[in-house]
């Protein structure tokens, strides 16, 4: 099999570019660098572990767990997460089962009372008393449960699987701006980003400042396995700011945002798709397609880590907010 570049793999696997950086740096997969070759490729043994990645990350385990298991020629780490696994998705389906079953039972009442004169669902005595009767899994609980416990337990069980999406307005905001292209734009423009936040004392001058990044221009608009990346941290507007970076205003707006670990830059499809299966809201596009149409990433915590000369990707966890601009339906 012939080495394949970094643009290939991605297209191929549908992973980013970022996210193979990633897996490097987490020592998941090796690329191969040939002298006198600017660019990583990936040979067929690379290849196999990203496979691999791949389908283990569909199946929901994490990288940390993954990293564990491609490095297990026993097996016997391999099971215990597996059975972990297992654990946590029959609680899953046992919340949902709750929910499922507290809504057919309102269902099956409304439809026996709905045409009962002066009928209310809320004080209906024998909806009441089913409902205190609901348990969160018949077969493993002795002991009869309320239906309010039972709702409680499914959605601490369900939030502790599902990323919210919330809706946010952004304010408009003054930005010290500064933007690379390469192989690694994200690192090299963090790094001038983490410098500057140490030498003005930013989080002492601004304890609310805000960090923003976007792919700028994304991968594929230039030749070669290269793209940009461009960084926006949010400082006082009477602030002056050193070279290479540039004051810019940013308007602000609406937008739909996500909750992600540093990992997880997949959800991305998600939240699109979840924008476009909403009634109230659609996606506005802002910008030009190589700098996301206008969409952001906060990177929660960096200022913060930053400003304490910790490394942004080892202390604190690393969480991002992927943020698609939204407007509402036919404005």
């Amino acid at each position: 099999m012939e080495n394949l570049t970094i643009s290939q793999v991605s297209k191929g696997f549908g992973v980013t570019p970022r996210m193979l950086r990633h897996y490097e740096k987490m020592g998941l997969i090796t690329p191969i660098r040939k002298e006198g070759y600017a660019y990583r490729t990936y040979d067929e043994n690379a290849v196999r572990r990203l496979q691999q990645i791949v389908i283990l990350r569909k199946l929901r385990i994490s990288l940390k767990d993954i990293s564990v298991i491609l490095d297990d020629s026993k097996y016997t780490a391999t099971l215990e997460i597996l059975r972990k696994s297992i654990s946590e998705l029959d609680e899953e389906i046992n919340a949902l089962d709750v929910i499922r079953g507290i809504i057919k039972d309102f269902a099956e009442r409304l439809e026996e009372n709905r045409l009962k004169a002066n009928f209310d669902l809320l004080e209906d005595k024998q909806l009441i008393e089913l409902s205190e009767t609901l348990s969160l899994s018949k077969n493993t609980l002795k002991e009869e449960r309320s239906t309010m416990s039972d709702l409680n337990n499914a959605k601490d069980v369900l939030s502790k699987q599902q990323s919210d999406i919330k809706i946010v307005m952004l304010p408009p905001l003054t930005v010290a701006s500064h933007c690379c292209v390469g192989e690694e734009p994200e690192d090299a423009c963090g790094k001038v980003i983490t410098e500057f936040v140490q030498k003005s004392r930013l989080y002492e001058i601004k304890p609310d400042t805000r960090m923003f990044g976007f792919n700028h221009p994304n991968p594929g608009i230039l030749e070669g396995d290269i793209h940009g990346y461009e960084f926006w941290v949010s400082v006082p507007e009477d602030m002056e700011v050193p070279e290479p970076l540039v004051k810019k205003h940013f308007d602000g707006g609406l937008y739909a945002a996500m909750t992600i670990s540093f990992s997880e830059f997949q959800r991305w499809e998600d939240l699109f798709k979840w924008v476009e299966g909403n009634d109230k809201y659609e996606v506005d596009w802002r910008g030009t397609e190589e700098i996301m149409g206008g969409s952001l990433e906060e990177h929660i915590n960096w200022i913060y880590n930053a400003h304490n000369g910790w490394n942004p990707e080892t202390e604190l966890e690393v969480k991002l907010d992927l943020m698609l601009p939204i407007k509402k339906r036919g404005e």
